[in-house]
């Protein structure tokens, strides 16, 4: 055991710790990083929806979304934290054994460990003997899996280790469009190691990690929604015959349980303001027979009238069948120079590289044709025919993007690059003096580029039809007309990236860190030691703000923006912070009758993670389009944390038992949330506290039980509050939430009487346009006087009220403030037990093992707000295994089944933007599946 950093039995170590053989992860088959949660108290796991994961343990985890966030779990390889990793993606092989520490690490680890670490260390290859093994599996979903290694000493003193495995299965979620299994996994990792020991005194290792991944995963599973009609009256008037104005007045999703039949419904498509705008704004043609305009959606239609979603989460309606792409490289170079029998140094350098790409459906939810036929109509502009039957002929519409259809459809594409350096020097006493230290001191520089973009069609419709550039009113795919949102002419594969027919959120960042640490140990006498440590971190992080520029332009106040193509970078926003952390405590090892050993801790822990830089939101003119502006930066994270422990060892070693009592002060926790199309992260204080439990009875040679318990209640401090963009009026009847136009992207609150008096005005169709003005103005205008890049409509004057939400709004326009005084933290279950029991039976030569675990996590809630909306269902989880080995051959046969009940809870939940209806994605758990490995060793 290295918990702190050195070789200690686990029973001796004064810190909450789980820690895992690879022959106790194969026994519970404990495949990855994010199974870790069955086997630890107080532990959940879910993906986020973009690039990363939220490992949280105590209720701490990594809630705020920004490339400059870190991890409040810290994940190391061999000691040496790993800023982006696919620890969780990829699967354990040739492991030497994984911990877990609970608890905030401010000294040994640093920086990003207020809640843990997770630490993986890997078998080193050895120059005692020739070593290997090789493992096939087989299982349903065409589950193949192939993992082995092989250690070979060159020399007494020289060795080499080679590892590897390679997963292909098929999907575990069947999309019905395409007709497709997708989430499935086509993967393989190797690692090369090699030990040069000339003496005892000198180790060096040289490691290599390869990990790359192709194949159809998904980020998130299905998208649910509580569909939202819209209001069928405003203040008394009746509006329930006007689909458009109930648009507009439409959430597209309202809140409500995920788990109700209702979830599973589909977005009010008129409250998707790319769909009013083509509907209403975007001329197509003109009809020669008529003379009328002709629009290139259909006028009051519904994209996702009449449909409805299966109630299978394993079950989507996808257009486009995911993609997922990753590459990994870790090298490192570990040295261990023994000084003296008592003194050693050690020094970690370590260099990571990783990139990522992962496209999907945005939108996961089959809908109907929307497209007009744009044959036989008529230039608005020349009175000629269009060229090739228009730009939809036959009501088909051929994006650059996404390519042809008739239907709406959407597409986000994460994408990333990052590499990071890492240089750690130690010196460490361990001699029978009672006084013994840790001292050292790192660096680590980390640099990312991370890209999120979302492809509409419509979107890129509307660039070629809604505003008039030339003559011809044609905005040509490739062309740059200088005012115009730009159209890039390139598929997918291969954007360019500097078109305004899609939404961007481009974030470089780059983050440099400097610690000297040390901790002291001091054997007061035989049975008590007093651990104090201090550690000094210096971050300095440097982001790079670039505005999206989804549908903006330079050709006047209806384009709303400073430029027409590309993303022009703003200031870099440098950040410093520079922190004390540690721990301070006593741990005791009095003699008992009734125990083999004990050892009762205390101790006070101080852990930091540093605060970033918020994505930028739009690159509007602000004289044009208002919104609320959002902080630029968000704050770091602190925790005391109090905490008191118990290990027990009795029956002659037969039985451990151990517990933890802990209670939490933290200040300023990192939570986010779309707000403007982009991470708003918001800071609250809690107070949290909990017991744990972990025990291992060995009831004979043959027969053993496990079992892990967590309790844990947290709490937000009062006074918290923030605005939860599902229910923004706090259910305040004087207020109604509104849609924006579709250059902004937020939903906005504007009192009742001021909508009443738009939806009362005798102005037909504008009324409409009118209302989204309310939101901060419009392609056509707005309410603010005397505004000369207000568009072309004075609102304020048509109907005889003024209105700039900035200043007559609640909060900005942005809504009411809930309160958040007492509510749970998000992914923080009251409970969690893991109970587990093997029995080994011989049979002659051979033996069989049968083993069983169960894991159960009470209910939670996905966000802080605590609503009816947030809660997570408590969940189980039940896995069997029957292995027959024997071991004089080495030999060892294994059947598996994992979810046996085949259980499909909601795990955590993700609320998208206003702008695309407030959409819902869940995350589940992996169906029920079985398999059969052969394991041999040579």
């Amino acid at each position: 055991m290295t918990a702190q950093k050195k070789e200690e039995k686990i029973q001796d170590v004064p810190i909450a710790i789980s820690a895992f053989s690879s022959k106790s992860l194969d026994d519970q088959k404990i495949e990855g990083g994010s199974e870790l949660l069955r086997a630890v108290p107080n532990v959940t796991f879910s993906k986020n929806n973009f690039s990363g994961f939220n490992f949280s343990i105590r209720g701490i985890g990594t809630k705020a979304v920004s490339v400059t966030t870190d991890p409040a779990v810290q994940v190391s390889y061999n000691f040496v934290p790993l800023t982006r990793n696919r620890l969780f993606e990829q699967e354990y092989f040739d492991v030497e054994r994984v911990e877990v520490l609970r608890g905030p690490q401010g000294t040994l680890y640093g920086r990003n460990a207020t809640a843990g670490v997770v630490n993986m260390i890997t078998n080193k290859a050895s120059s005692k003997g020739f070593d290997g093994e090789l493992r096939g599996e087989i299982g349903n979903y065409d589950t193949r899996r192939l993992r082995g290694f092989i250690n070979i000493p060159l020399t007494d003193t020289l060795a080499v280790r080679a590892a590897g495995a390679a997963t292909h299965r098929d999907g575990f979620d069947f999309n019905t469009i395409n007709q497709t299994r997708v989430n499935g996994r086509d993967l393989w990792q190797t690692r090369g190691s090699l030990r040069w020991k000339p003496s005892s005194d000198f180790t060096a290792d040289l490691i290599w990690e390869h990990f790359q991944e192709n194949d159809n995963r998904s980020r998130t599973g299905k998208q649910l929604c509580q569909r939202d009609p819209g209001p069928t009256s405003v203040g008394g008037v009746d509006i329930s015959g006007d689909a458009a104005l109930r648009g507009v007045l439409s959430q597209g999703c309202k809140p409500g349980s995920l788990f109700d039949a209702s979830a599973y419904g589909t977005p009010n498509g008129l409250s998707l303001p790319l769909v009013l705008a083509g509907q209403f704004y975007a001329v197509l043609g003109v009809d020669p027979r008529t003379h009328e305009p002709q629009y290139i959606l259909t006028a009051g239609a519904d994209p996702y009238a009449g449909l409805t979603q299966s109630r299978d989460l394993r079950e989507i309606a996808s257009t486009l069948d995911p993609r997922f792409r990753a590459k990994n490289d870790v090298f490192q170079l570990n040295l261990q120079y023994n000084l003296d029998p008592d003194l050693q140094l050690f020094s970690q350098t370590s260099y990571t590289t990783d990139s990522y790409y992962s496209t999907q459906d945005y939108n996961r939810f089959n809908t109907q044709p929307i497209f007009n036929d744009s044959r036989g109509l008529l230039s608005q502009i020349t009175s000629d025919p269009l060229p090739n039957g228009g730009m939809s002929p036959g009501g088909l519409y051929a994006d650059p993007q996404l390519g042809s259809s008739s239907r709406f459809f959407a597409v986000d594409l994460n994408r990333a690059k990052s590499r990071q350096f890492f240089q750690e020097f130690r010196l460490q006493s361990n001699s029978d003096h009672p006084i013994n230290f840790s001292i050292g001191a790192n660096y680590l520089h980390y640099k990312t580029v991370e890209d999120y973009f979302v492809f509409f069609n419509v979107a890129s419709a509307l660039s070629q039809t809604l505003y008039v550039c030339e003559p011809t009113g044609a905005n040509v795919p490739g062309r740059d007309y200088g005012t115009c949102p730009y159209i890039d002419p390139n598929p997918l594969a291969s954007i360019a990236g500097d078109g305004h027919n899609y939404f961007r959120s481009k974030n470089p960042t780059i983050n440099k860190s400097a610690a000297a640490f040390g901790e002291l140990y001091w054997q007061i006498n035989p049975a008590l030691k007093l651990t104090a440590g201090l550690r000094y971190t210096d971050d300095r992080k440097v982001a790079t703000p670039i505005p999206s520029q989804l549908l903006l332009g330079t050709g006047g106040p209806a384009l709303g923006g400073f430029v027409s193509r590309g993303y022009p970078e703003q200031d870099p926003i440098k950040q410093h912070f520079g922190e004390f952390t540690g721990r301070i405590g006593l741990d005791w090892k009095p003699e008992l009758a009734f125990t083999d050993q004990t050892l009762l801790y205390g101790f006070y822990s101080r852990g930091y993670k540093g605060g970033g830089a918020n994505p930028p939101g739009i690159g509007a003119d602000p004289s044009a389009l208002r919104f609320a502006t959002q902080p630029a930066t968000f704050k770091p994270e602190f925790v005391n944390a109090f905490e008191i422990g118990l290990k027990n060892t009795l029956l002659n070693g037969a039985l451990t038992l151990n517990s933890t009592a802990f209670y939490y002060d933290y200040k300023d926790y990192q939570v986010s949330q779309i707000v403007d199309r982009t991470a708003h992260n918001e800071n609250v204080g809690a107070k949290l506290w909990g017991l744990e439990l972990e025990s291992v009875w060995r009831l004979s040679r043959r027969f053993s039980m496990n079992l892990n318990v967590g309790y844990l209640h947290t709490g937000i401090d009062k006074g918290a509050r923030s605005i939860d963009v599902m229910d923004r009026t706090q259910g305040n009847p004087d207020y109604m939430v509104v849609k924006p136009w579709i250059q902004l992207a937020s939903n906005c609150v504007v009192p009742t009487s001021i909508v009443k008096q738009v939806v009362n005005a005798p102005f037909g169709n504008l009324n409409q346009a009118a209302l989204q003005a309310l939101c901060g103005g419009s392609f056509v205008g707005d309410f603010i006087p005397d505004n000369p890049a207000g568009g072309v409509v004075r609102f304020d004057q048509m109907y005889g009220f003024t209105y700039d939400p900035a200043k007559d709004g609640p909060n900005g326009g942005q809504g009411i403030y809930a309160d958040l005084s007492g509510n749970e933290l998000p992914n923080s279950p009251h409970l969690t037990v893991n109970v587990g029991a093997q029995y080994t039976l011989p049979l002659g030569d051979w033996s069989a093992t049968l083993r069983g675990d169960y894991y159960h996590q009470s209910q939670s809630f996905s966000r802080f707000y605590n609503t009816e909306y947030d809660r997570l269902k408590g969940w189980g989880n039940a896995n069997l295994s029957l292995t027959v080995a024997r071991t004089d051959n080495d030999l060892a046969i294994q059947f598996y089944i994992k979810n046996l009940f085949n259980d499909t809870p909601i795990t955590d939940a993700f609320t998208n933007s206003d702008d695309s209806g407030l959409t819902t994605n869940v995350f589940t758990l992996d169906p029920r599946i079985f398999g059969l490995s052969v394991t041999k060793g040579f």
